[in-house]
């Protein structure tokens, strides 16, 4: 039995498929508000066995764990969170899963980090994601962190969020810095195949590894990518990083959410990229292409309703 947290996220719910169509025993921890509309088939024999609860709430959390073999740590708050929202989700449900593993005894907890994450890094996303690390390895429960590249998908909050600010503007986009960041791309297929083989991998306890994509991008060309692909074409003009953060600051405060958040430049602030072959070193298998992967969804998206929904959408509240 296998226990997974945000399992209506990005990762969680495509995760979710993956474990359904294998026939793996699997719950979800999940707060009553998010049963209402959960992104898979509930009649369907193979969906997970729900516990009503959040990561904060132990007592809810021990229920759910007890006897599970392995936890899946999904639940975060990277695209939408501020800094108090990332301690409350992240950090504090970190020392709760630990707590509750342990007494458990679970048999080992697969978490999902970010390329960049350390306790002393600068920036308040990755300073975070590592200090859940450290959390994690040292709760004396068996662990395997994945560090993973940005992640892209049909529903994602980062190259869906380029393209809708290209819809909305027929003229320029706002580039952090010159562009010279260099990024590696993971698409999510291929991170949730990572994360269901790393269940049968023995190697891979007590150790962290890091992945993307088959290729490294500049800032600069992954922008260019998505123009060539959706046929936006705008002129690109870079702007000092500390100004944008000016701008998505007054943005965040006049609508429910921001397109850009402080997370987001946090990703873009220093180059992020794992070893190429790492994907195939860990796992077995090649992932796919950035561009011939977005050839199949990006250009066919809503990309102004999408720019509606998101903006407009509350802002979800801590678990």
């Amino acid at each position: 039995m296998i226990l997974i947290t945000g399992a209506t996220g990005l990762v969680g719910r495509y995760l979710v498929q993956r474990l359904m169509q294998e026939s793996v025993p699997t719950r979800v921890l999940l707060p009553e508000r998010r049963l209402r509309r959960l992104p898979w088939d509930t009649g369907d024999p193979q969906a997970p066995e729900l516990f009503v609860g959040t990561v904060a709430d132990e007592e809810a959390f021990f229920r759910a764990v007890t006897g599970c073999h392995a936890v899946i740590h999904l639940e975060n708050a990277q695209w939408w969170g501020r800094r108090r929202d990332l301690e409350q989700v992240e950090l504090a449900g970190a020392r709760a899963l630990a707590t509750v593993a342990r007494a458990a005894r679970v048999g080992r907890v697969i978490t999902l980090s970010h390329l960049g994450a350390a306790p002393s890094s600068a920036y308040t996303l990755h300073r975070v994601k590592g200090e859940v690390e450290d959390l994690l390895r040292n709760s004396g429960v068996a662990y395997t962190v994945i560090r993973s590249g940005v992640v892209f998908a049909p529903d994602d909050a980062f190259v869906n969020h380029i393209a809708s600010m290209l819809r909305i503007n027929p003229a320029f986009f706002l580039m952090p810095g010159h562009g010279e960041v260099v990024l590696h791309p993971l698409y999510i297929d291929d991170l949730v195949e990572a994360i269901y083989r790393s269940l049968d991998r023995v190697r891979l306890v007590d150790s962290t590894v890091e992945i993307g994509g088959p290729e490294y991008l500049s800032l600069r060309d992954l922008i260019l990518t998505v123009m060539r692909v959706t046929g936006m074409r705008r002129l690109v003009i870079g702007i000092p990083p500390y100004l944008l953060r000016w701008i998505t600051a007054v943005y965040s405060r006049v609508l429910p959410r921001s397109l850009i958040t402080a997370q987001w430049l946090d990703i873009l602030a220093a180059n992020r990229t794992a070893p190429l072959g790492s994907t195939y070193d860990h796992f077995g298998f090649q992932p796919r292409r950035f561009e011939s992967t977005l050839l199949n969804y990006l250009p066919q998206r809503a990309h102004f309703l999408s720019l509606l929904r998101d903006s407009f959408r509350r802002r979800p509240r801590p678990v």
